[in-house]
């Protein structure tokens, strides 16, 4: 039986990574150690005082501790997971893209006043749950062992349960919409034939083999060697010296022996014995 610990290690880099640190910025607000004022999306503050941090945090933080936060950490560990291991598996750089192409595409539409909303992490999970969906669009989901439908209806069906249970809608379906524009850009346009590539840029396939974190396939840089390495230098054998001037000593040994057995040999080249021969009846 698998251990929490190993449970963890065998997660995927990128949604394991994320995960923790929406886990992580939630249970820091849990500990009153920051006002989530501070980490939301205001772009008045952004332009006007340089506050570029929120521009990235108010994608970490997915609400309070509460059930529906339990909910959304629960898609990532399901959907986002199911996704790293099975359309971007050995694509770590094509998901991180994902990732970066969602986040900008919601601080744009996020950008006109009506679709304003603080915090952007629930969009986050719902564009991942939009494309697990269009990925696995025949796969049976089973909600709250109730009701039964095909992962193509997911995101709709988890939009009117929070509807239902109160919940604001207007982060889920900005996600939903980016999710949309991902897929459409990614999968549908190039199968209907259209000229634009919609690929990922090499600075996000720089930073990846930086990272040294999952692997792409056909990746134009390598990973970072030296990932992991604590030190460089060169190495020496303990006792190096003793063992090599050995070794050339018993290599002059043999080097000796064998030159004489090799003027040995010269010297018989072949004879069995020497001694005068006699022809019979002489």
């Amino acid at each position: 039986m698998s251990t929490p610990a190993d449970y963890y290690r065998s997660l995927p880099p990128v949604s394991k990574t994320y995960g923790v640190l929406c886990l992580m910025t939630s249970a820091a607000y849990y500990l009153q150690l920051y006002d989530a004022k501070n980490i939301a999306l205001f772009y008045g503050l952004v332009f006007k005082r340089l506050q570029i941090w929120r521009l990235i945090t108010n994608f970490f933080f997915l609400g309070p501790f509460s059930f529906p936060f339990a909910i959304r950490l629960i898609m990532i560990a399901k959907y986002g997971v199911s996704l790293e291991r099975g359309p971007f598996d050995k694509r770590t750089a094509d998901y991180v893209w994902m990732f970066i192409f969602g986040a900008l595409s919601l601080l744009v539409i996020t950008f006109v006043p009506f679709f304003r909303v603080r915090f952007l992490g629930v969009s986050i999970v719902y564009m991942i749950t939009y494309v697990w969906s269009r990925e696995f669009p025949n796969a049976r989901i089973n909600i709250y062992g109730v009701v039964s439908l095909k992962g193509f209806y997911l995101p709709w069906a988890l939009l009117a349960l929070d509807l239902i249970f109160g919940s604001p809608i207007k982060p889920n379906i900005l996600g939903m919409l980016a999710g949309h524009l991902y897929y459409f850009l990614s999968v549908l346009h190039p199968l209907a034939g259209g000229k634009i590539k919609f690929k990922t840029p090499l600075w996000v396939h720089k930073i990846v083999a930086y990272w040294g974190e999952g692997t792409q396939v056909n990746a134009p840089v390598q990973s970072n060697p030296s990932s992991g390495i604590v030190f460089k230098g060169r190495s020496h054998r303990l006792g190096g010296s003793q063992a090599t001037s050995n070794t050339k000593g018993n290599d002059n040994n043999n080097n000796a022996s064998s030159s004489q057995q090799q003027n040995h040999d010269k010297g018989d080249n072949g004879i069995a014995f020497r001694g005068r021969s006699y022809r019979l009846n002489e």
